[in-house]
């Protein structure tokens, strides 16, 4: 199968910010034939099509296996071909031949768009497992379910769109339409707190593009609230927007999606962190 140049996503795992650059670099210059690649925000919560990882970290390996059996997000392992850790996964070392980089990357897809054709004409849908965005430091106490909820805010509560228009909502709407989850709609910090105060939400969307919302300040007023500690906050950013990760964690946001967001991503998004029925 020959892949066009519909931009895939990349998640970087476990290589240093000068190596991550020069990745960066070399996925942006693969050649117009093949498949074009960006690379995701370290705080995005949009699921990748693949993964990278830095085979001389173990914490990038065992980020790896955290993923979930029969994952549908290929990965390709580089450097230290030797480590037990990688043996699951696709491996290239270094130095990093670019050839050999788009080569494997556009198998690895290949693969994967052939699985997701395969899926798409079964009656049964694959649910997506939960995934973590880091390993756990701890062994497991706990079913699964139990740590899902700690990361999910209340139960039946409305998603809540902070904007100053009504597209977004109305795109959230569409896709949330045959699940009967209410989609509220303010533009105003003061109306987004009291909704938060007075009624149930589940999830917070900010879209950081709208013109006199601060993203930071409503997040923050927000999560300073009683009992709005699990209620996860969301940006939606563009891609020229300067997302400050470590001002957006204080804030008490969950993290990032990068518009415009395809249906796809938004079920994605809302079945991590929702109680969103099966």
């Amino acid at each position: 199968m020959h892949l066009s140049s519909y931009p895939f996503t990349i998640r970087l795992i476990g290589f240093a910010p000068a190596e991550s650059a020069r990745l960066e670099a070399l996925l942006a210059r693969a050649p117009g034939v093949g498949p074009s690649y960006s690379c995701l925000h370290d705080d995005s919560l949009q699921e990748p099509d693949l993964y990278i990882a830095n085979g001389d970290s173990p914490t990038a390996l065992t980020r790896l296996g955290c993923l979930p059996p029969g994952s549908l997000q290929p990965a390709l392992v580089i450097g230290n071909p030797g480590n037990s850790g990688a043996e699951p996964w696709r491996t290239l070392a270094r130095p990093i031949d670019p050839l050999q980089l788009y080569e494997a990357l556009a198998e690895l897809l290949d693969t994967r768009v052939q699985v997701l054709v395969q899926q798409s004409t079964r009656t049964v849908r694959r649910v997506l497992a939960e995934r973590r965005r880091r390993p756990r430091l701890a062994p497991d106490c706990e079913t699964p379910a139990f740590y899902t909820r700690l990361r999910r805010g209340p139960v039946d509560g409305a998603v809540l769109i902070v904007d100053k228009e009504c597209q977004l909502r109305n795109q959230v709407a569409r896709v949330l339409g045959p699940r009967r989850v209410p989609v509220e709609w303010t533009d105003s910090l003061c109306a987004a707190v009291r909704l938060c105060d007075e009624t149930p939400v589940s999830l917070v969307l900010i879209n950081t593009a709208a013109v006199g919302i601060e993203p930071y300040e409503v997040c923050g007023s927000i999560k300073s609230q009683d009992g709005a500690q699990r209620t996860p906050v969301v940006f939606l950013v563009e891609q020229s927007f300067h997302y400050d990760s470590a001002r957006a964690r204080r804030a008490g946001a969950r993290g990032l999606l990068t518009t415009p967001v395809a249906g796809r991503h938004w079920m994605l998004t809302f079945q991590k962190l929702m109680d969103l029925p099966v």
